[in-house]
């Protein structure tokens, strides 16, 4: 059987977690593009807009650490399914918000039940491919990421003119419910599923380890506080606590940045914002095939994955000068932004690639969930100690370019540090064994 047959049915369910992952970050975009109309109809500073986006935070890493376990025991079809229907009800319900609170228990529930689809995806990636292909899978499906963040400037701007900021939050926290049906009849675990050959179920696991130590230890329950002993799991803990909270500044803050510096308002921020997200699917994609040709070339899985991190984290730096460029070129700006998100992306599905490579597949969702847990923690604290005080102050004195400055400045440095700690805490070729 030719590879391109062995490959028909994992890269089905790689388009499945693609759009499902496409869907989560549409609906969790939507609220920075009407940050104009909501300020302006709820009265918001930027203090109660920061509020909103921590309650969004705080509960999204609830649901982290939760979800992964729930997936981990449920499975990926009934998992995926029960946090997908969740997550779309609470997108829908931000149309029927009338006060702050409102918005912000709107949030809550959203990142409470959004928590789900990368634990979820991250454990059906590990169990639909083997190693050597997981990182360039994630890269595929976390890509999702930034055409939702694409789809979103292109289309909500719109939708809140035409027909009102409420139908933004409907239209598209509907289309969870017609991925249902499709992940319904089309999903299923290797081992069940009715039309796999076996030349493909065989490439699945063609990983020697998974022949070996993950089939004897697979049915055994590893507790949080069990996992959370080991120095794998502390290395994605601190990668995902530095670099997270970046990406969440990009996605909630990138609209008011072209505003406040371009003043650039509605419809008109769609094309820059677009244009960043663009990029980023590109690194995305990248980020997986790079480690692969490395593999390629006789370069070890773990020595792959270093080198290519390395060069993500460096790629970031250039943020450092966008707005001294932007000054020049507002699309300059916006090119380094999406540079920057594209080495983040990048950098991400060889995050997520990480807790597969390292531990057994039973344990991935739970090992995903805390590490997303911290990676939400990092983001509130940054929402919290940092942007809250840098927006409402600098904007009070005119000057919000200057919290700008500080802020691209810290995202171009999280990632050199995150990997250096990380690669502390991993050591050498070290898989977690359970005993």
């Amino acid at each position: 059987m030719q590879h391109t047959d062995i490959g028909k049915y994992r890269w089905t369910i790689c388009s499945l977690i693609f759009f499902a992952t496409t869907i989560n970050y549409l609906d969790r975009a939507v609220i920075s593009l009407l940050k104009s109309s909501l300020t302006v109809e709820f009265k918001w500073n930027d203090g109660d807009y920061t509020n909103i986006e921590i309650a969004f935070k705080v509960s999204y890493a609830i649901g982290m650490l939760g979800a992964g376990r729930l997936i981990d025991k449920l499975g990926t079809k009934i998992g995926y399914m029960f946090s997908t229907f969740l997550w779309s009800v609470a997108a829908i319900a931000h149309a029927f918000a009338n006060s702050t609170f409102g918005f912000g228990i709107a949030r809550s529930a959203l990142g409470l039940t959004e928590a789900g689809n990368f634990p979820a995806a991250i454990k059906t990636v590990a169990e639909w491919f083997p190693k050597k292909e997981r990182a360039f899978a994630t890269g595929i499906f976390n890509s999702g990421t930034n055409i939702g963040a694409i789809i979103a400037p292109l289309t909500v701007p719109w939708i809140n003119v035409h027909w009102g900021w409420q139908w933004a939050f409907i239209l598209t926290g509907s289309l969870g419910f017609i991925w249902l049906i499709f992940w319904w009849l089309l999903y299923e675990v290797p081992a069940k599923h009715k039309l796999l050959s076996k030349g493909e179920f065989d490439f699945i696991h063609s990983d020697s380890i998974q022949n070996s130590t993950e089939n004897k230890n697979q049915e055994k329950n590893i507790s949080w506080i069990r996992l959370m002993g080991y120095r794998q799991t502390w290395a994605v803990v601190f990668g995902k606590f530095l670099t997270d909270p970046i990406w969440w500044f990009y996605l909630f803050w990138l609209p008011d940045f072209l505003e406040s510096e371009y003043h650039l308002k509605g419809i008109a921020i769609g094309l820059p914002v677009a244009m960043v997200y663009t990029l980023s699917t590109l690194g995305s994609i990248g980020g997986g095939w790079i480690p692969l040709q490395l593999i390629k070339h006789n370069i070890t899985l773990f020595k792959a994955r270093k080198i290519s991190m390395l060069i993500y984290a460096f790629c970031v730096l250039p943020i450092v000068f966008a707005q001294l460029l932007g000054s020049l070129n507002i699309w300059l700006a916006v090119f380094v932004i999406g540079f920057a998100a594209a080495a983040h992306q990048a950098w991400s599905a060889n995050m997520y690639t990480v807790v597969s490579d390292r531990f057994p597949k039973h344990t991935v969702a739970s090992v995903t969930g805390i590490a997303g847990m911290f990676g939400a923690i990092g983001g509130i604290f940054l929402s919290l100690f940092v942007q809250k005080n840098l927006f409402v102050h600098y904007r009070s004195i005119h000057q919000i370019e200057t919290a700008y400055y500080i802020m691209f400045f810290l995202s171009g440095t999280a990632y050199l540090l995150a990997w250096v700690i990380m690669q502390a805490l991993l050591g050498k070729n070290e898989e977690v064994v359970f005993t």
